[in-house]
């Protein structure tokens, strides 16, 4: 995992629509970067939605909420839909952001070894810097956690 105080690598992904989207062009605002393993699975909608009941919190403070996986931009815009999710949603089908942030983990299901997406979370600041990381964000607290640590508490 990066740690606080490195700078946040930049990345440049589809959004659910198709459109480029930068780390760079979120300097000068707070940004939350969580990666999730796959659109549609339970711990990933579950977490989705909790974003998505948390969104105002977000931003009422100017913060930015970026949600990545490796589904692809067709998955982004039907799960987007279905959840009614008003934040972004990048897809990285070549794992440039998924690599660059080292969420790219070997992870053990049902006594099987595979590669695959960890969930985890950064808060990111106005600087492009790591403020925060949420190693093993869990998906029903993680949105809730991120709003109490950003509120100091």
């Amino acid at each position: 995992m990066l740690e606080v105080g490195m700078k946040a690598p930049d990345f440049v992904l589809p959004d659910k629509d198709g459109n480029m989207v930068s780390l760079a062009e979120h300097l000068g605002r707070k940004v939350v970067l969580y990666f999730y393993p796959r659109d549609n699975t339970p711990g990933c909608s579950r977490q989705a939605c909790a974003f998505a009941r948390s969104y105002q919190g977000f931003r009422d403070q100017d913060i930015v909420v970026i949600g990545v996986s490796r589904d692809s931009v067709a998955s982004h815009q039907k799960f987007a839909a279905k959840y009614e999710l008003p934040f972004i949603l990048l897809s990285d089908t070549e794992l440039q952001a998924i690599k660059a942030y080292d969420v790219w983990q070997e992870k053990k299901m049902y006594g099987k070894v595979s590669m695959g997406v960890v969930r985890a979370t950064y808060i990111i600041d106005e600087q492009g810097i790591i403020e925060k990381v949420f190693p093993k964000a869990r998906p029903d607290t993680n949105a809730a956690e991120i709003l109490a640590y950003l509120a100091g508490e």
